[in-house]
């Protein structure tokens, strides 16, 4: 008797699961929506002591994080649909609510897109990854550093995180193919795990990215202080160059390469990476467009224009005529959804504040971690490890970021602290990461296959440890220099 099973009974084992797998995915989604109506339904009907409109912000709030935590909607359809409640409701006023469509974080984020785009047709980061590796050797340990490097200048002109893997994807994939390793490979899990993650953390580190656009417009909506793109780069340049090199060499020693050298190889791999791009008069203009609107941002501590005016402008004066570096092909490729997401967060905080609800928030949430935020040594501790750990409750780091930093500027102000100085840290220890649900970045690089969720776990053990270690002493001997 053969022990194989027919090909039909394999059929309907396949089904079977199958079924099994929609029934499950069924049953989540039904548990995410259900915590969306319960939870608010539940803060609305307790017996707090507070006027109608504050219960009103936290439960329409409460809708708004729990969709985003569980993901049971796209954040900015989950978003707007907070925002048409706290309308519907007369919870604020329209200005209150809808303030995030008119602020600087907002637009930042469509001009630094529009920018993102002018980048690709330039072929910037191709020319910088054929001038970098062209430039740095042959053996894997140079050219392991040389895509980290090239990982954090993309982190300059391509505003999108994602992006970044994609086009570091290709790169090392490439790298691996020149090298003639797979799958599973030292090389590859190394070379995937650190871009995945070093991709994640890098626009922690500068004002590029949802995440550090959203915490810079709560600082400063918030918190009631300016913070320049200058000044955020300048704090946080010490860990990103120990970023780097700690991820270099954490990689060399995690995932000791099966090949350590392409000798003989080289023009192969020089052919890899050169770029076949002509200079031409468009990507020319795209070029100088974008070192133009980088070199506002690197110096808005001198002409003190705002970030968000230097993005947008330069964005627009791309669609000029005869200017036509974009056309209206690529502004219709322009992904909105992060624009009325980041409005969305913006007009919820404004909600909450003007309506008291903040008040509470603050006086029930922070109140226990006072002392520890009186004296900035320990301040530092409580605020990189609280939020390193918060995160992993809330998951995704734009949900830990607008549940969280509205009450930690609300607590600043109202303790006479500096609220960029508390918020900038909160912000940045949204970057330590575990485990690849923590944000999406993580989440794309996981997917391409090519290292596990131990490897990741392991790097980002070490490289938050690091960051911090570099974070303290900052804070503590560079800082003040910068009048932080």
């Amino acid at each position: 008797m053969s022990l194989v099973p027919s090909p039909a009974v394999a059929v309907g084992t396949a089904e079977v699961a199958e079924a099994g797998a929609r029934n499950r995915a069924f049953y989540v989604r039904l548990a995410k929506v259900l915590a969306c109506i319960a939870i608010p339904l539940g803060i609305w009907l307790a017996p707090l002591s507070a006027a109608p409109n504050a219960k009103a912000a936290l439960a329409i709030s409460a809708f708004m994080i729990v969709a985003w935590m569980t993901e049971a909607m796209e954040y900015a359809a989950a978003g707007l649909l907070g925002l048409l409640l706290f309308w519907f409701f007369a919870v604020g006023e329209p200005e209150a609510i809808f303030s995030g469509f008119v602020s600087d974080a907002s637009w930042f984020y469509l001009g630094a897109m529009l920018i993102g785009a002018m980048a690709t047709k330039s072929g910037l980061p191709q020319r910088i990854g054929n001038f970098v590796v062209s430039h740095i050797g042959v053996t894997y340990s140079r050219l392991l550093l040389g895509l980290i490097v090239i990982d954090f200048l993309l982190t300059l002109i391509v505003p999108s995180g994602a992006a970044i893997v994609i086009i570091m994807a290709s790169i090392a994939i490439g790298v691996m193919n020149v090298f003639g390793v797979q799958k599973g490979s030292n090389i590859g899990r190394g070379l995937f795990v650190v871009l995945t993650y070093t991709t994640s953390i890098f626009n922690k580190m500068m004002i590029s990215g949802t995440a550090t656009i959203v915490s810079r417009g709560l600082i400063e909506t918030t918190g009631g202080v300016a913070v320049s793109w200058g000044l955020w780069f300048a704090a946080f340049l010490p860990c990103a160059v120990a970023t780097i090199l700690a991820s270099w060499w954490v990689t060399l020693k995690l995932f000791p390469p099966e090949a350590e050298s392409l000798a003989g190889r080289t023009e192969q791999l020089k052919a890899h990476f050169r770029t076949t791009t002509p200079w031409t008069p468009l990507s020319v203009k795209a070029g100088l467009l974008c070192a133009l609107a980088l070199l506002l941002w690197m110096t808005d501590w001198l002409h003190h224009v705002s970030p968000s005016i230097v993005a947008f402008a330069v964005g627009l004066f791309a669609l000029l005529p005869f200017v036509d570096v974009l056309d209206e092909h690529d502004f219709k490729k322009i992904n909105l959804l992060p624009f009325f997401f980041v409005a969305a967060a913006l007009g919820m905080s404004e909600v909450l504040k003007t309506s008291g609800a903040l008040t509470i928030l603050t006086d029930t949430f922070i109140a226990g971690i006072e002392p520890l935020l009186a004296n900035k040594a320990i301040a530092v501790i409580a605020l990189y490890w609280g939020g390193f750990f918060y995160h992993f409750v809330t998951a995704s780091e734009i949900s830990m970021l607008v549940t969280s930093m509205p009450i930690l500027m609300e607590f600043a102000r109202a303790h006479d602290l500096d609220p960029a100085w508390f918020g900038m840290i909160w912000s940045f220890s949204s970057g330590g990461k575990l485990f690849a649900y923590e944000s999406a970045v993580l989440v794309l690089g996981y997917a391409y296959g090519y290292f596990r969720h131990t490897d990741l776990i392991k790097i980002g053990a070490l490289l938050t440890v690091v960051n911090f270690v570099v974070l303290a002493v900052s804070v503590a001997f560079y800082w003040p220099l910068l009048g932080l």
